[in-house]
């Protein structure tokens, strides 16, 4: 395949099949349509919209548009009006008369809607001048809070599919060449230069050769693949047909996980318009490009993120990882050369080809050229999906964009890189967020995963719950990963419970060390990533534990006594009422105090109790 036209006058001929209906009404409502906001009632509110306005006769001049993710997914449902870019949160069907009849209809703004700052109680009227918005960079997610995601017109009115013109007629060299000089990575963990998995690809030999999008999201937590292809399919359909192109594949794949239903439908309508449009299947744009995509649910099991457990997934074998003596641009799927990226790396492509590889590599830093699109979550005021430069600091992201942590509780530690991720303490909050910079601090990027932990979080708790969803989700192929995370959980077990002792800590490390250097795969290597590193930040924490038998936290129960101080209680007789086990005693308006034989350690009398009378020890 040459690659360019083969009839010089094929492109002019097909460029009308990129036109798309302008949209001449004045105003777009545009409602939130993503998993989260859609979880509080956000069709329902997009459907009385509907009703609204058609009541009204005021659908010619306001538009409606159910789009992917806005993002800021715990202030939902979104609803935001263009052009003039007024988001309005935690929106009910009981609003929705008021904002088409003074926001709509009477161009006036509803204050109590607007998005308010958690710290300061300001409310900002434009989507624009909102912290979490305004610090961000948002080139992947630009239009996710703005397209109909089942509409393919609104991609190409937005400039989609303009890059696929532009690389059909660069031909597929240039296109390799582009992508190698802009220095985009993998966004799905490793970080690997996608430009050299894809000249390795295209110079493996044999005549079939597949592309797969990994859209086998597993970290808890972590939904910034399923929001791009729910909010805009066809920026990763574009970007797997360009790298198609470039490596001369034929078929692709996109691997999604199972419980991505919304995602998977809004993929497979976007399937079905582009293969209507010829932007898919044979003679593409009537060019000599030939491809198709077809779409695999997997079932549920992380491992199966993992390229080549990935492979044995798609040909309908168990996920299962094999040890790559050679690399799956040379014998992947059914033997063949292979390429395998991640949902954001290729919707990264398109804005690549449109834009040059000098515009990609002036965001980020020299290494990590370009954006990130984080999950940020926890303890931090701002929670939701962020896109952010490459090399922005901690501290930027969790208290510029996060807005810092709830209730002025002090920050303790942030977990990236998902599950298998390392958590940073305070002192590390001024690293810059990149690749290689994640690794040497003893954590890494992985897909995005974001977790911001407050004062009141015990770091070997942390490290034990990751290493049971670790462990439970190891498929077993190697002794060391399957005994070895089971047997430090339960090591890990025995400090939060008072049975460790400093061997402990020395059994922890040790085994850490051979499970991370003998277990086949990323998950096994990975996994012991949340102990080494609460070792080397929060050793303190640990030393607490076995030395003097102590929580600092307040958080290990076995570790742990409440108790009330008499100075702070004026008998309200609230903690009483509410335990459980009958273990607060005392009269009702003199101090009380609790029964340690009966205390279940529970923990609701300090929820309750108003006057932060209860104490922990």
């Amino acid at each position: 395949m040459s690659g360019v036209f083969s009839d010089p006058g094929a492109l002019s001929r097909h460029r009308d099949v990129l036109v798309a209906t302008e949209d001449t009404r004045h105003k777009v409502v545009a409602v939130c349509g993503g998993t989260g906001c859609r979880a509080q009632g956000a069709m329902k509110v997009f459907d009385a919209l509907c009703t609204e306005i058609d009541a009204h006769g005021a659908d010619r001049t306001v538009g409606m548009r159910a789009t992917g993710c806005h993002g800021f997914c715990e202030r939902g449902p979104l609803v935001k009006v263009l052009p003039e870019g007024i988001l309005y949160e935690h929106v009910q069907v009981a609003d929705v008369v008021e904002i088409v009849e003074k926001t709509l209809l009477g161009g006036e703004v509803l204050e109590r809607l607007l998005c308010e700052d958690p710290v300061t109680g300001q409310r900002y009227r434009r989507e624009e001048d909102i912290p979490f918005y305004s610090h961000q960079r948002r080139i992947v997610l630009r239009d996710t809070g703005q397209l109909d995601p089942t509409s393919i017109d609104d991609y190409i009115a937005a400039g989609g599919y303009s890059a696929l013109v532009r690389a059909l007629e660069m031909g597929p060299t240039a296109v390799l060449e582009e992508v190698k000089r802009s220095g985009l990575r993998g966004r799905g963990g490793a970080g690997f230069p996608a430009g050299r998995k894809w000249e390795a690809c295209r110079s493996a030999a044999g005549e079939l050769r597949y592309v797969v999008c990994n859209a086998d999201e597993g970290d808890p937590g972590a939904f910034m693949d399923r929001s791009i292809l729910e909010g805009n399919p066809h920026s990763v359909l574009e970007g797997m047909t360009i790298g198609a192109f470039a490596m001369g594949a034929r078929e692709g794949y996109v691997y999604v996980r199972q419980e991505y239903p919304l995602a998977v439908e809004h993929l497979d309508l976007a399937i079905e318009q582009s293969r209507a449009l010829g932007l898919l299947g044979d003679a593409i744009l009537g060019s000599d490009l030939s491809f198709d995509v077809r779409v695999s649910r997997g079932g549920g099991a992380f491992v199966c993120g993992e390229a080549s457990a990935m492979m044995a997934s798609l040909e309908g074998r168990r996920g299962v990882p094999h040890r790559r003596l050679i690399h799956l641009s040379e014998h992947g799927l059914w033997g063949r050369p292979t390429n395998v990226n991640n949902v954001e790396s290729w919707a990264n492509v398109p804005l690549i080809l449109l834009n040059g590889a000098e515009w990609f590599r002036a965001i980020g830093t020299e290494g990590s050229p370009g954006t990130k699109i984080f999950s940020l979550v926890g303890m931090v005021n701002n929670t939701g999906l962020v896109e952010v430069p490459m090399g922005m600091t901690l501290r930027q992201i969790i208290f510029d964009v996060g807005e810092g942590i709830p209730d002025g509780k002090a920050f303790k530690a942030v977990q990236t890189g998902g599950p298998s991720g390392g958590c940073l303490s305070a002192d590390k909050l001024d690293v810059p967020v990149d690749f290689d910079t994640l690794v040497a601090e003893g954590s890494m990027m992985g897909s995005g995963g974001m977790i911001v932990m407050d004062e009141e979080t015990c770091m070997v708790d942390v490290a034990k719950y990751f290493l049971r969803f670790l462990a439970s989700e190891s498929c077993g192929n190697c002794t060391s990963c399957r005994d070895g995370l089971s047997i430090l959980h339960d090591l890990l077990g025995d400090i939060t419970e008072g049975r460790g002792t400093r061997e402990t800590i020395a059994l922890v490390e040790e085994l850490a060390d051979t499970v991370e250097a003998t277990s086949l795969c990323a998950l096994g290597t990975s996994a012991v990533n949340p102990v080494l590193s609460t070792l080397r930040y929060f050793r303190e924490e640990y030393l607490a534990h076995v030395d003097d038998k102590r929580c600092p936290a307040g958080v290990c129960k076995a570790l742990i006594s409440f108790s009330i101080l008499a100075e702070r209680c004026n008998g309200c007789t609230l903690c009483a009422v509410r335990c459980p086990q009958d273990a607060v005693v005392g009269e009702k308006k003199q101090p009380h105090t609790i029964t340690q034989e009966l205390c279940i350690k529970c923990g609701i009398c300090k929820d309750v109790c108003n006057r932060d009378a209860v104490l922990v020890q």
